[in-house]
């Protein structure tokens, strides 16, 4: 493209220079996609793709390349290669359902249970033992466990930080 005024040209709806433009470029956008697409079908897929979004919305994308920062050719292969990454994520997500993956691929090994703690009675108060025990044993989250005990959600904040203090004081302690 003769500099701006192509773009500008393009960018107005011009068909001429739309494919002016797409003569230029559809060789250096194929070649990207190709350095990330190797499927045949895929890469046309994905040239095609780039196009659409290069011209969808009156242009948005190509309205958005700012020439201080790259030029276009730099500029497209890296539309072109994220367009063609994002379309390979996009299959591989839609190509194997769920029921398809093999039950022993998505086991996770059974887990020891863990042996309680016992920690000195006078070590936490009612209420943090209370606050971890809804927190980390029911798996509560701060606005659950500030509701369920009627208190403002940073006084849970508050409760749980003063608690895990005094654990770690109490078990460097036990540990030197």
């Amino acid at each position: 493209m003769a500099g701006d005024r192509g773009l500008d040209a393009l960018l107005s709806g011009d068909r001429q220079a739309w494919d002016a433009f797409v003569r230029r470029y559809a060789g250096l956008i194929v070649a990207a996609v190709r350095s990330v697409a190797m499927v045949a079908g895929d890469i046309e897929d994905f040239t095609q793709e780039v196009f659409v979004r290069l011209c969808k919305d009156d242009f948005r994308l190509l309205r958005s390349y700012d020439p201080t920062r790259a030029a276009i050719s730099t500029w497209l292969t890296i539309v072109a290669r994220s367009t063609a990454r994002d379309g390979l994520r996009r299959r591989r997500a839609e190509s194997l359902p769920l029921e398809a993956v093999p039950e022993a691929q998505l086991a996770v090994d059974p887990v020891e249970p863990v042996r309680k703690l016992k920690l000195p009675e006078a070590l936490l108060s009612p209420r943090q033992r209370e606050i971890l025990t809804m927190l980390y044993d029911r798996e509560m989250d701060v606005a659950e466990v500030a509701a369920a005990l009627g208190i403002d959600p940073q006084t849970v904040r508050s409760a749980h930080h003063k608690a895990m203090l005094k654990l770690r004081a109490h078990f460097k302690a036990e540990i030197e």
